[in-house]
């Protein structure tokens, strides 16, 4: 056939045309309980930087500029002077791992809906609200 097109063609123009679903469709949602992962030695870094850096530069807006840098500056760091940054990325680690376990012990049902506090401190808490009663 001269000039006319076929039925499969047109086909594969319309697979084409088709919105494909993306990762993010695809995805499960979020659990908003979930606790946040840590941040690494190099965003505690930078937390401290990005203040020290508006002091110096109030008129700079950009972002790319502070991140910029706070890499050339990271990178010139010694190990003595990350040190610091590295144990308290270390601290913030250990501390969500607690919450993780915490968090799989509720998803697995396991958990025994209590709080965080220990018991002694909920036994505490119970004994002093028996000195507040008044007789009358």
């Amino acid at each position: 056939m001269k000039g006319g097109k076929s039925k499969a063609d047109s086909r594969k123009t319309d697979s084409k045309l088709a919105v494909k679903k993306t990762t993010k469709e695809k995805q499960a949602a979020k659990d908003p309980n979930k606790p946040r992962r840590p941040a690494s030695a190099f965003f505690v870094f930078m937390e401290d930087f990005r203040k020290q850096y508006k002091e110096k530069h109030p008129t700079n807006k950009s972002v790319a500029a502070v991140c910029k840098a706070g890499g050339d500056k990271w990178k010139s760091m010694d190990e003595e002077e990350k040190a610091p940054f590295i144990a308290t990325a270390e601290k913030r680690k250990k501390e969500y791992q607690g919450k993780m376990d915490v968090y799989n012990r509720k998803l697995s049902g396991d958990g025994d809906d209590e709080s965080d506090k220990s018991k002694s401190d909920v036994n505490d808490d119970e004994g002093s609200g028996e000195e507040e009663e008044d007789d009358d």
